[in-house]
């Protein structure tokens, strides 16, 4: 197990002969027993006791650990850019048809799994302020809906330790889905193949199925069509994402796209030219910026910046999904200007590159996971 945090110590002055003439009033160390473990050390003069919390949630965990091959699990949980953004229609059931190239990068939360000997409830805390630890979350949705496939009966403890920030058109929450559901399978045993995990993660998220690819994939339909594809891109290229503090809804940018006003460049075209000849401005097409720009007028603002400052370092500027995070693509550092305006004192900045994974395992942490940086002490916001 984990190592416990240091015990509590209380020491309380009883003589020898009041601590043997106890009263049904007086402390009784069996009463604490159901919720904490402690040790008792005695002197003539003075009992010394010493409370440890962490006991005996340690040995709960060992028992679970005696009755369960793979008990516990830590595992990175990376976000997804989408390189190409295109809109194609609007389907019947309110939905909108997609083509995009989706893929992961190295920025990613990390989340820590241990089987629970409930048998009720799972049991999820986090880090970060005003993400959701009840059935909201989409760790919990994934967890209930393995439960519902495989008639598992496991319930988990999970700590979410949050680096991406939420309303920034990154992924991090479908991440955290099927970073889950990969996951409760290991912890069973394996019960079903990543090919059901990932059918079935439709069902409570779009974006989900893509990180069932092996890191770089096109996606169509409302995104759950996945096309498993070779890197397209060397994997050690640099980028720099920027996010300021307003985040977009998503809701809201697809209620102003029109689509009459998104490009009509055929995704497969964008799709082979990317193939052929790596990131270019001309291929980071993406259909939502206008309707998110108009949501956010100083989003548009920053990519202009951004693209102006740059002076041909960024090889492409554009927004993933449907926003409010800029990436810039070619180099890891923002330009100077984010550092020096006050405007953009709060932006979360973080720097990263491509990333894929292997078969029949799940990403690895870079080893530069904390290359989250800020241009000031404090500028990850999760609001």
């Amino acid at each position: 197990m984990a190592t416990a945090s240091p015990p509590f110590i209380s020491t309380l002055n009883f003589t020898h002969s009041s601590f043997k003439n106890t009263s049904s009033s007086s402390f009784s160390p069996k009463l604490l027993r159901p919720l904490l473990s402690f040790s008792v050390k005695a002197s003539r003069k003075q009992v010394e006791i010493v409370f440890d919390p962490d006991e005996r949630l340690n040995k709960i965990g060992d028992d679970v650990d005696k009755e369960a091959p793979l008990s516990r699990l830590k595992l990175f949980s990376p976000c997804k850019i989408n390189v190409f953004l295109r809109i194609t229609g609007k389907r019947e059931d309110g939905f909108h048809d997609l083509a995009s190239l989706f893929h992961v990068i190295s920025l990613g939360d990390t989340i820590k799994f241990s089987l629970s000997p409930s048998k009720s409830k799972d049991r999820l805390s986090t880090n970060v302020q005003g993400v959701p630890v009840d059935g909201r979350n989409l760790i919990i949705k994934a967890l209930n809906l393995y439960r519902k496939k495989t008639g598992s009966d496991r319930f988990f403890w999970i700590h979410l330790d949050k680096k991406v920030p939420t309303g920034a058109g990154l992924g991090g929450g479908s991440s955290n889905a099927a970073t889950a559901l990969w996951a409760a399978n290991q912890l069973n045993g394996g019960l079903v193949t990543e090919k059901e995990l990932q059918d079935w993660s439709s069902e409570i998220g779009s974006d989900i199925p893509f990180f069932f690819s092996h890191g770089a994939a096109y996606c169509t339909g409302r995104g759950e069509i996945v096309q498993d594809l070779l890197p397209p891109f060397p994997l050690d290229l640099p980028m720099v994402l920027i996010k300021p503090r307003e985040a977009c809804s998503t809701a809201e940018v697809y209620k102003r796209l029109s689509l009459d006003q998104t490009s009509n460049i055929n995704p497969l075209t964008l799709l082979e030219n990317v193939t052929n000849s790596g990131v270019s401005q001309s291929i980071c097409v993406n259909d939502l910026e206008p309707p998110a720009f108009s949501v956010l007028p100083s989003l548009k603002r920053l990519k202009q910046r951004i693209i102006a400052s740059g002076r041909g370092e960024y090889d492409a500027v554009f927004m993933s999904g449907s926003g409010s995070t800029i990436v810039g693509i070619g180099s890891p550092d923002p330009p100077q200007f984010i550092y020096d305006d006050e405007e953009y004192k709060n932006v979360f900045l973080s720097e990263a590159n491509f990333m894929t994974r292997e078969a029949n395992e799940w990403y690895k942490e870079p080893a530069s996971a904390n290359a989250t940086t800020s241009s000031s002490e404090s500028r990850m916001d999760f609001q």
